[in-house]
């Protein structure tokens, strides 16, 4: 266990770090790399990572604002794709490619980062994800509801607004267990905000033909793409996404946004199929 650093911010200046631990048994089944949602840290993944963890390593990072990666809060999409590119370099072998699940905001990130760098990336799963918004009119509502947000934050102070945030119907099907309460509280209001203004959705960039162009070109490997049932507003971008990685959609029965919290057993079914050599 312990942290992994990404790239320097810049000359003269402190280097922007990203936290990741490292857990699990190592088998030779490829690294997992588990990058998490806005308001989460690398310890709010429940039953699926100690499912996941049994026959495989699991690098779990602190995505930038997040968790003990407050340094590398300013970093966009496209920057933070770049510190895990980096980050994974360093923890493993420069010839060994790695597995990435990523949920929500980490599902927009894996992406960013597939599309970069798609030689260091065997397989792709994503939960609650989509690859951007790409009407400008749309994607600047959206940037606005960002800012609305963070200083939403900065004006309630962290407490108040992640009672807000986790009474949105979005994760409304979240058991107890699964809230990560003092996890999330551990985070910082400087660092979500951060988080918000940088690498939200209105700031990153549309990765639709980027990804596709990808495909086209043969380089990215397998995918899969996990939406929750009841998760209404991402079942259409998920199926869309499914056809532009060249992978799989598949809908989590029972489950919300957060499919693997509220549904693990059937979602960790749905991960191991698609991580595994020979894909169930």
């Amino acid at each position: 266990m312990g942290t992994a650093t990404g790239g320097d911010a810049g000359a003269g200046s402190a280097p922007r770090v990203l936290a990741a631990e490292l857990v699990g048994e190592d088998t030779g089944r490829p690294p997992l790399v588990l990058l998490h949602g806005f308001t989460q840290n690398r310890r709010c993944w429940g039953l699926l990572a100690e499912d996941l963890g049994r026959d495989r390593h699991l690098l779990a990072v602190d995505l930038p604002g997040h968790g003990e990666s407050t340094d590398a809060g300013a970093a966009s999409v496209e920057e933070t794709a770049d510190l895990l590119h980096t980050t994974v370099r360093e923890r493993f072998d420069p010839d060994v490619q790695v597995d990435v699940l990523g949920y929500s905001m980490g599902g927009r990130i894996g992406l960013a980062w597939l599309s970069a760098h798609p030689e260091r990336i065997r397989r792709v799963v994503t939960i609650g994800a989509t690859a951007g918004i790409e009407g400008p009119d749309a994607r600047a509502a959206r940037r606005a509801q960002d800012e609305e947000r963070a200083r939403r934050l900065e004006a309630e102070g962290l407490d108040a607004f992640l009672d807000w945030w986790l009474g949105l119907d979005l994760f409304a099907g979240l058991p107890e267990w699964a809230r990560f309460d003092r996890q999330r509280r551990a985070n910082t209001v400087e660092g979500l905000a951060a988080s918000l203004r940088h690498a939200g959705t209105g700031s990153m960039p549309p990765l639709w033909s980027a990804l596709a162009e990808r495909r086209d070109q043969g380089v990215l490997g397998d995918a899969l793409i996990l939406t929750g049932e009841h998760d209404e507003r991402f079942l259409e971008v998920g199926v869309r996404l499914g056809r532009c990685l060249g992978g799989r959609s598949e809908t989590v029965p029972g489950a919300g946004h957060a499919a693997h919290l509220e549904a693990p057993e059937a979602t960790t079914t749905l991960v191991r199929g698609a991580l595994d050599d020979t894909p169930a």
